[in-house]
């Protein structure tokens, strides 16, 4: 096991890796900015509504592999363990990044790139679910959900052992109390979709 010095170094690495503003920085290079316009949520569904498809897919992948990075990087260094460390690190990092006022986005992208790194199999069969759940209800945040709750299920299904299910629980836990205003608009039919113009709910 590396020394704790190392673990520490690459955790704070990963928070800081989580904290790069891509989708301000998309968002700004087709002038806009996804803090203020639309939901005000500095995700990859917001750029998607307020700047268009290619800048939301571009947004997406920057976030996936902030995720995908941290949890390489982690493993390959000391192993699983760190692996995840590094990835809740990144999460917590783009959720609550400290240059912006820990005001981030809700780590979905960011949590899967480290889903696809960390266990393949289960990142491409949430990947699927995802997109047809978003598809069919043109709502990436039910999308989300889908997503959130999957993890986990399909790591234990698929034998991971105890600490690795309940480390997804963790982390996918926390994307989901993320997304509370989400869960409140959905359950009260308010909530927007995907291609919806104009101003939204912040959050959305």
């Amino acid at each position: 096991m590396a020394a704790p010095i190392v673990w520490t170094l690459l955790a704070a690495g990963a928070y800081l890796l989580g904290t790069f503003p891509t989708a301000i920085l998309i968002g700004k290079s087709r002038g806009v900015d996804p803090t203020t316009q639309g939901s005000g949520n500095p995700g990859a569904s917001n750029v998607y509504r307020t700047a268009g498809r290619t800048a939301g897919l571009v947004t997406a992948l920057g976030d996936i592999a902030k995720g995908a990075i941290g949890a390489a990087v982690g493993w390959v260094v000391d192993g699983r363990q760190l692996g995840f460390v590094c990835l809740a690190c990144a999460v917590l990092g783009h959720m609550f990044p400290v240059m912006r006022r820990f005001r981030g986005g809700k780590g979905v992208a960011t949590t899967a790139g480290g889903v696809l790194v960390l266990d393949p199999i289960v990142g491409v069969l949430t990947f699927a679910a995802f997109a047809l759940v978003t598809r069919s209800s043109r709502k990436a945040s039910l999308g989300s959900l889908a997503a959130c709750v999957l993890v986990p299920s399909l790591a234990g299904l698929f034998g991971a052992p105890s600490w690795e299910t309940w480390s997804w629980i963790g982390i996918c836990g926390f994307v989901l109390v993320r997304h509370h205003a989400n869960i409140k608009r959905l359950i009260r039919g308010e909530e927007r979709t995907i291609s919806s113009g104009g101003r939204s709910a912040p959050g959305s």
